[in-house]
């Protein structure tokens, strides 16, 4: 062991040796593996569409636009820093917990809010418009390609302050406030601040592509230990380690509306999981999108309405209906007041509300389930193709084996990292309820106004638990302490497991991996290949990879053996399939 680690730490000198070489180069990568390589896949899709976002601010009426904000009273925050992890301002709180989850209370006018969030947020939000930038000029380095798009996208994103609510760009314009100047050049802060809400949405369309894998349910009933509604889901959106390590806990008490607790990042007035005190739940999935024809109304804005104005389902679902969005998505809205829970299906075409009979359970991951898209062809495809409906199953399957859910049963449902009657698939596989990617894990008892969040790494560390009712309410504790620890539900064993630090590992190594695996001065020695694949065994991406590097090598025997393994492993998609078959079938016949 100790000569294959030793021949590991040789090539992986040799790896970053023949990096520093190439520092003005880029490595061609197949299209193929952007998709079957998740990190990668998210990573640069999300900064490509976000840096020609922020290029398309060349149209006149939208570069000049600042909303009305005069009609609101203002008070310039001036922040009290306590310690250092907890600011105030009035009544306005941020402060991070043991469990490094950073949790803000703002309340006041839309302006308001957004100066106090601001305020308070200031250096975690320029720390996050940072990692972006840093981000840009890896994943789109060509100057040609941005200019080409411009003006393109400078008429694609021509609408979409038309169709997000003053009160919010009142916010936003708030928050905006507080950006860091450094990027001033780029476009001006409130336009900044508006297109990156809308980042999500332009990410999983600009390329036909969906590739969030989130996952959600609702039970209630029979199906839990108390007859009442619980939710649980995890929001598998990856933008980089970075960008989840400062993970932003909302508790909003607006001027007007219902106040409501949101887990998003900083810079973020949109809503992606949340609930609010009258114990509505929102939480979104995203769907197979066609390209639109312009950006309208990002779904996190869409979703933070309902929170502030819905008490109901019907409430929500006439929101919903309102709003003209761009992508396709999912939002699974449970309600106390109701006791049930459904799907509202949103795309620019269509809308359709699934709603289940003669059952106390509901499932969401990334197909469409209502009548009006049964004869969807997109839909209908991207069920036969994708992973959502492996993972569908999978949560049938646990649902069967776990009766009569409480938070803590939740919290394994979405901490499995499984397949179908418990098949190792490999740690990071997409078809596992847990992708060990998630930004965030939320589950949500309504009717309690009870809400735990999971704090890193993944879903596996320890779930806070909030309670709305103290949060919004003279009980709310004045020094910044929220969370009801005697309810936290403990952390996975997982997290400090030899399985957890090997996965580590082998994310490490395939960035490096992928960067190199067509470098023709490159040579990694078989013992680094075995290591890198004893890291992650069941998972077919490290076979598929040392088939790559095998045939790129043209040492064909060894691609061929390669290509085969990974094609006994549970492959993610029909498409990632059809790719590895390719290859193969390539490599048989450069052995003929």
């Amino acid at each position: 062991m100790k000569n294959k680690k030793k021949d590991y730490m040789q090539s992986f000198v040799i790896l970053n040796e023949a990096k520093r070489n190439k520092e003005s180069k880029l490595i061609k990568r197949d299209s193929s593996y952007r998709q079957n390589s998740k990190q990668h896949n998210i990573n640069a899709l999300f900064f490509f569409c976000f840096i020609l976002i922020l290029a398309s601010c060349g149209i006149r009426k939208s570069v000049n636009h600042i909303p009305d904000v005069k009609q609101y009273s203002l008070e310039i925050p001036k922040v009290s820093r306590i310690n250092d992890s907890t600011f105030s301002f009035n009544e306005n709180y941020l402060t991070k917990n043991k469990q490094q989850l950073w949790e803000l209370y703002i309340k006041g006018n839309p302006l308001q809010l957004g100066y106090n969030n601001g305020a308070l947020t200031q250096n975690l939000m320029q720390k996050q418009e940072e990692i972006f930038f840093s981000k840009v000029e890896g994943f789109v380095p060509s100057k040609f390609k941005q200019n080409l798009l411009r003006g393109f996208l400078k008429w694609y994103n021509r609408k979409m302050y038309l169709n997000v609510r003053e009160d919010y760009q009142a916010e936003l314009y708030g928050l905006s406030q507080y950006s860091s100047d450094k990027y001033d050049f780029i476009a001006p802060k409130f336009l900044r601040s508006m297109y990156l809400h809308g980042a999500h949405d332009i990410g999983h369309v600009m390329q036909d592509l969906m590739v969030v894998g989130c996952t959600s349910l609702a039970v209630w009933n029979e199906n839990t230990e108390d007859g009442d509604l619980l939710i649980g889901r995890n929001f598998d959106f990856y933008v980089g380690d970075d960008f989840a390590k400062n993970k932003l806990i909302e508790f909003v008490e607006p001027e007007d509306g219902i106040p409501y607790l949101s887990v998003c990042w900083p810079g973020m007035i949109g809503v992606v999981s949340g609930m609010n005190k009258e114990g509505i739940t929102v939480t979104i999935n995203a769907g197979k999108s066609k390209i639109p024809l312009t950006a309208k109304t990002p779904i996190s804005l869409v979703t933070k309405e309902i929170l502030q104005y819905a008490k109901n389902i019907d409430e929500a679902i006439e929101i919903a209906k309102k709003r003209k969005v761009f992508v396709s998505e999912s939002i699974l809205v449970g309600s106390a007041n109701d006791k049930n829970a459904v799907i509202i299906e949103i795309s620019p075409d269509n809308f359709g509300v699934y709603k289940v009979e003669n059952t106390s359970r509901i499932f969401c991951t990334n197909h469409f389930q209502s009548d009006v898209y049964k004869n969807d062809k997109r839909n209908q495809k991207h069920i036969l193709e994708s992973h959502s409906e492996y993972r569908y199953e999978k949560l049938q399957e646990l649902l069967k084996e776990n009766k009569k859910l409480n938070p803590e049963k939740m919290a394994s449902i979405l901490r499995d990292q499984s397949g179908l009657k418990g098949e190792k698939i490999g740690y990071g596989n997409e078809k596992a309820i847990n992708q060990l990617l998630a930004h965030h894990a939320v589950i949500f008892s309504p009717r309690k106004k009870l809400v735990w969040i999971s704090a890193n790494p993944y879903q596996l560390g320890e779930f806070v638990c909030y309670d709305l009712n103290e949060i919004f309410s003279n009980k709310r504790l004045k020094n910044g302490i929220f969370s009801k620890s005697e309810l936290n539900i403990a952390k996975d064993p997982f997290v400090d497991s030899q399985e957890l630090k090997n996965y580590d590992e082998y994310k490490k190594l395939s960035s490096h991996i992928e960067d190199f695996i067509g470098d023709k001065k490159a040579r990694l020695s078989e013992d680094f290949i075995n290591y890198y694949q004893s890291l992650n065994p069941d998972f077919w991406i490290v076979y598929y990879q040392a088939g790559k590097y095998y045939f790129n090598k043209k040492d064909y025997s060894k691609a061929k053996v390669e290509f085969e393994k990974a094609l006994t492993k549970e492959i993610a998609t029909v498409p990632d399939r059809k790719n590895l078959e390719n290859y193969l079938k390539k490599t048989l016949k450069k052995l003929r």
